[in-house]
């Protein structure tokens, strides 16, 4: 018997009339780009996490491009990171011209080991970007440890752990800042692409917020070069369904986990 990764048809079977009505109200109202479907949002999803601020974006991808962006690297400067992630982690980083730095993971949770990075930090170094992986969270304290002693931002690559949790506070919380993705795979799934960053700090908030809008506060007063990257309004809507059932389906998540673990350790005695 093939198992699929998840079933998306039924998790949409499940919630299909708050989705639809949800939709239904963007679509009469209009207001596709911003609004108070992405205001709501933004602000439900900081509650969640625990975080002063939440901007939507585009994506999972911009989020951390954005980060990067908003560090302004210099050519010859460098990220910390896992090799164990997919690609956007490293392309954010070089298409913010920064260069990503390999470490090496723990082998018990695949996630970056704070020794490894500990001998790889430099002058050159800006910024270390554990990435939680399936719903782990990487060591966190012996991280946020290196940065605050070498003076170099943990950034959170969250994209696959949101609602996870460490030491009491929610992945997304815990460092400088944290990018999460809403690609449809995520355990919160847009209806399409979708990404927000995270952060407690509002200088930093406010730059993200400039630079997802081309840089631009008020209608064609640009006060840098920043991109088009905004969350649409209709995933805003989508994902504030989901939200309310996130804690639930993450539950599910461990439970049939833990039911797997238990079968295998059967069939191997």
């Amino acid at each position: 018997m093939r198992v699929p990764l998840l079933d998306l048809k039924a998790q949409y079977a499940e919630i299909r009339e708050e989705v639809e009505a949800a939709v239904r109200e963007v679509l009469e109202s209009q207001l596709f780009r911003g609004g108070p479907q992405v205001d709501s949002f933004e602000a439900e999803m900081a509650a969640y996490t625990g975080c002063g601020h939440a901007t939507g974006v585009a994506s999972g991808t911009d989020a951390l491009y954005l980060l990067f962006r908003a560090l302004e690297l210099k050519p010859g400067e460098e990220v910390i990171t896992t090799p164990f992630t997919f690609f956007a982690t490293a392309a954010a980083i070089v298409n913010a011209g920064g260069v990503p730095v390999f470490a090496d993971v723990r082998p018990d949770t695949l996630t970056l080991d704070p020794a490894a990075v500990e001998a790889l930090i430099t002058p050159r170094t800006r910024a270390i970007v554990p990435v939680h992986l399936f719903g782990h969270c990487a060591d966190m304290d012996a991280l946020l440890d290196l940065g605050r002693r070498h003076g170099i931002p943990v950034i959170e690559d969250a994209a696959q752990a949101l609602g996870a949790s460490h030491s009491g506070r929610r992945v997304g919380s815990l460092g400088w800042a944290a990018a999460v993705s809403f690609y449809p795979t995520k355990n919160l799934g847009a209806a399409g692409e979708g990404g927000m960053v995270l952060t407690n700090d509002p200088a930093l908030d406010d730059k993200i917020r400039l630079l997802r809008c081309h840089g631009a506060r008020a209608a064609y007063v640009h006060e840098m070069v920043g991109v088009n990257s905004h969350l649409p309004a209709v995933q805003a809507a989508v994902l504030r369904v989901k939200l309310r059932h996130l804690d639930r389906w993450n539950d599910a998540r461990r439970d049939h986990a833990r039911r797997y673990t238990e079968a295998w350790k059967a069939r191997i005695r």
